[in-house]
């Protein structure tokens, strides 16, 4: 019956998928109030809900995986899609503000980039963005949204190659009520 046991409540946090998560929203947070106008600037609020979304719908995702794998599944793509939507904002500020975009062959890119997959620790991050220039954070940023959206592309697959070989929620409840009328009931 292992396909029908409950996970710990929180057991999430455990899940470097959720951490990175955590990181880009805390980047994002510090970002927009630190180089964004809360008053004229509405892309600060899209950017901290993308961030956000992403975050809460892997939570919402693997805490729903329990009774609906077409749930996680699509909490997962919907987390993808928050996040090349805040990957979109970040690259037009650096754009609209003539800030150079990290080439992956720029030396703060190389530098950067290997540190940033090492860590998942949102407070490591408050700390290596805190006084740092709009340019730099936006580039950190980067980089871990798109090892963030590297990992949820996997997980995607994942989902879908383990739909294929077990079934969903639903079809597993019944494959393992029909065993236990088969070896308590005898039919």
């Amino acid at each position: 019956m292992s396909n029908l046991k409950q996970e710990k409540p929180d057991s999430y946090k455990t899940l470097a998928i959720y951490q990175k998560s955590e990181c880009i929203y805390d980047v994002t947070y510090y970002f927009v109030n630190n180089f964004l106008s809360k008053s004229k600037d509405r892309t600060v609020d899209q950017m901290v809900q993308a961030a956000r979304s992403c975050k809460q719908n892997i939570v919402e995702g693997y805490s729903d995986a329990e009774g609906s794998s077409e749930s996680e599944h699509k909490l997962s793509v919907i987390a993808k899609g928050s996040l090349e939507e805040l990957k979109e904002d970040y690259r037009d500020y650096l754009r609209n503000n003539n800030l150079e975009i990290w080439g992956v062959n720029h030396p703060k890119y190389i530098a950067a980039q290997p540190l940033c997959k090492r860590h998942n620790n949102s407070e490591w991050y408050r700390n290596q963005i805190a006084g740092r220039k709009a340019e730099d954070i936006c580039n950190i940023a980067l980089i871990i949204i798109n090892q963030e959206l590297t990992m949820l592309y996997g997980y995607i697959k994942y989902l879908n190659e383990k739909f294929l070989k077990e079934g969903g929620i639903k079809e597993q409840r019944y494959k393992t009520r029909l065993e236990w009328r088969k070896n308590n009931l005898g039919y």
